[in-house]
Parts: C-alpha cells; structure tokens; sequence
C-alpha cells in the first residue's frame, strides 16, 4: 500500500469517523472499501456530466491556472 492525502470537509470526516467506529474499522478502510465498489460499479451516462461544457469562464488560461483557481481560498 501507499500512503497518499486527501481533503474532506468537516462534516464528511465527522461521518466518516463515526461510521468506521460503529464498524469497528478504521476511516482509512472504510475509504478503501468505499473507493472499491464505487470504481467496481460500472460507470452510468457515459462519465461526464449534462452540464459540462454549458457555460465560459469568460477566461481564456482556466487550464493552466487550475491549480491556483481550485486551491485558493475562496473568501479572499
């Protein structure tokens, strides 16, 4: 196994914690099993979603600024 990081906001974390405690597992298997069957299950309406595509940015470098318009923070 690898250790890898991700990001969840606080109220999925603390649903997390409580389900892998009433499992009696921890948050991290209980993340693998998740990932397992979600990515075993076959995917539905081809992976991408109605709205992509709709709507422009009005920005022309969204692409190569992605790092910097998702990791922000947003109430600056």
């Amino acid at each position: 196994m690898k250790r890898t990081t991700m990001f969840f906001d606080e109220e999925l974390l603390v649903k997390l914690r409580r389900r892998a405690r009433e499992e009696g597992v921890s948050y991290a298997t209980l993340v693998r099993e998740a990932l397992t069957r979600y990515l075993a299950a076959p995917m539905t309406g081809g992976g991408v979603p109605s709205i992509a595509g709709k709507f422009a940015s009005g920005t022309s470098d969204s692409a190569s600024r992605v790092d910097e318009l998702l990791w922000r923070d947003p109430h600056l």
